[in-house]
């Protein structure tokens, strides 16, 4: 079979962020509870696939001050309504720890490893577990092909 044998690469770099908590907030920090496992419910869109699908690399979620334990979940929508639970598959979820904001200390990142191609309008929704008071910004780095 001779199919795919030249690789390809992205052609323009693609980072994006969610803008709001999916509840009405407007371009800040997740804050708000979603404990739906399935897509559903309210979610944050953080990337959206180019015309000619595209490649993630990481999602990066950073604390944006105190915050108690949560667990960000990232779904993969195929670019149809997320309401629909069959549109969702939950790819990961990974544990966000208590944070406590502090003048002389360095709040950590936590890092998502993605890294595989994502067909066009295709989507990359998140949530969080719990309701959290300071919020966590949430980005997306890849590629458009």
């Amino acid at each position: 079979m001779t199919a795919n044998t030249t690789p390809i690469f992205t052609g323009t770099p693609a980072i994006s962020w969610a803008t709001a908590d999916g509840n009405g907030g407007t371009n800040g920090p997740l804050k708000t509870a979603n404990t739906n496992m399935d897509g559903t419910g309210t979610v944050t869109t953080v990337f959206t696939a180019g015309a000619n699908g595209s490649y993630v690399q990481r999602i990066v979620a950073r604390p944006a001050g105190s915050c108690t334990a949560s667990v960000l979940r990232v779904f993969i929508n195929n670019g149809s309504a997320s309401s629909t639970n069959t549109n969702n598959v939950l790819f990961t979820e990974v544990s966000l720890p208590l944070t406590t904001a502090n003048a002389a200390a360095a709040l950590q990142d936590i890092e998502v490893p993605l890294n595989f191609a994502l067909p066009a309008s295709y989507v990359i929704n998140v949530t969080l577990g719990t309701t959290v008071s300071a919020g966590w910004a949430v980005s997306l780095i890849g590629g458009n092909y």
